[in-house]
Order: C-alpha cells, then sequence, then structure tokens
C-alpha cells in the first residue's frame, strides 16, 4: 500500500495529550505524517502560516480560538482541513463546523480512517460506520428502539452518564443529531433487526415488514419516538 504524505498542525495546550496524540500520528500505517506541535494559542495562526499544513487537528476549548474561517484566511491556509480534537463532552453543534471530529476514545485505526478520508484516500464509503466502537453500536441500536438514557444504561449495564457520553461521540462521528437520523443510518447499515418500541411492540396498526418504507416513516413520524 501506497503511503500518504500528510503535515498535520495539532494545536493543544495538554502538553500529555499532545505528546500521546502525536505518537499515535507517527505510526499510522499507510501515513507518513509529520507533525507541528502548537502548543500556545496566540501563535496559530503565526505557525499555520509559516507551517502551511494539509491538516490541523485543534481543541475546540482552546483560549482565545476563533472561526476556523478566520484561521484559513489569516493563516493563508484557504484548503486546509480542520479536526476538533474532542477532549471532553461538547455541543454537537459546535463540532459540525469541522471537517472531522477526533476523539479522545478513539483507536489508532479510526483515526487512521478519519484522516485517510481526509487526504483523499480511497476509503469505502460504508467504513464509516466502522467509526463506532462495539459499545457506541449497541447504543445506537437501543436508541432505534425508543429506550430513554435509562434504560440503555440498565440494559448494557453502564451509567447514565457513560451513555449519554456515548451517544455525544456517536453524534461527533456519524454528524446524526436525532433519534430518527440513527433510525434510519440503523436501517441503512442493518444495525438494528428493525425499529421498535420498548418491550418490541411495533406503533398499533401499522403491518410491519422488514423492507416497507411506510413503517419506517410512521415509526418516525411517531411522538412516542422522540
Amino acid at each position: 500500500m501506497m503511503s500518504v504524505s500528510l503535515k498535520i498542525a495539532v494545536a493543544e495546550s495538554s502538553q500529555i495529550i499532545r505528546s500521546g496524540l502525536l505518537a499515535v500520528l507517527k505510526r499510522l500505517p499507510g501515513l507518513n505524517v509529520s507533525v507541528v506541535e502548537i502548543a500556545d494559542p496566540e501563535q496559530l495562526v503565526k505557525s499555520l502560516c509559516w507551517q502551511k499544513p494539509d491538516i490541523l487537528i485543534v481543541n475546540p476549548a482552546l483560549p482565545g480560538l476563533f472561526s476556523l474561517q478566520r484561521i484559513r484566511h489569516e493563516s493563508g491556509c484557504e484548503t486546509m482541513k480542520c479536526v476538533a480534537l474532542q477532549c471532553a463532552l461538547a455541543d454537537a453543534l459546535s463540532l459540525r463546523i469541522y471537517d472531522e471530529t477526533i476523539s479522545l476514545y478513539d483507536t489508532a485505526e479510526q483515526i487512521r480512517l478519519k484522516l485517510s478520508r481526509l487526504a483523499n484516500r480511497d476509503e469505502k464509503p460504508e467504513s464509516r460506520r466502522d467509526l463506532l466502537s462495539p459499545r457506541e453500536k449497541d447504543v445506537v441500536v437501543c436508541v432505534v428502539k425508543g429506550m430513554t438514557n435509562k434504560q440503555i444504561a440498565e440494559r448494557l449495564c453502564l451509567s447514565a452518564h457513560t451513555v449519554i457520553t456515548h451517544r455525544r461521540n456517536i453524534a461527533g462521528k456519524l454528524q446524526i443529531h436525532s433519534p430518527a437520523g440513527l433510525t434510519i443510518y440503523a436501517i441503512v447499515n442493518k444495525r438494528s433487526e428493525r425499529p421498535s418500541r420498548p418491550g418490541n411492540s411495533p406503533p398499533p396498526g401499522i403491518a410491519v415488514s422488514s423492507g416497507s418504507f411506510r413503517f419506517f416513516v410512521l415509526f418516525l413520524l411517531s411522538p412516542k419516538n422522540w
């Protein structure tokens, strides 16, 4: 497999997080990564202007961080891809301005796939679903079944806080921010046998079949599934 060369700037004030990410980036198979460290937010634009990286991985909570559009313009890096380094819970809407999101819980393979897509590698479109961990896939199935966070926690033997964290990570990875969207995702990717409400009973008055578009539409529109 031909190696792809990438220059990646990592803007993160925490030395521990920054060093850990750098160690992972330098060992990604199929990618020849040169890394630029940016610890001081005040030096962000100057460093980008000098280094001209292909990708910027930046903590959205970095002090003094302004708009990505302004960063690209002032640094002269108009085509630079911007990746959010998610170190804590973040508003999913605020992450939508980024080209991709990397979580502290991502594996090296998940990071490789994300960076490969940004570098226009020939990754299959369906590889996106493989970004989810097995536990996140379990959570998706539970959400599709209409279960609450408390019910999901009980089913998977997790805390409610952990379930919420999983759901935020799922939203960030898939850029899907509603139960309806997750239902469609699960159907397309065969992550659920079929949508059902708690107790596995389908909405009344609907003849359920696995290929029934009418069932899916009516299911999504049902107020009890929101």
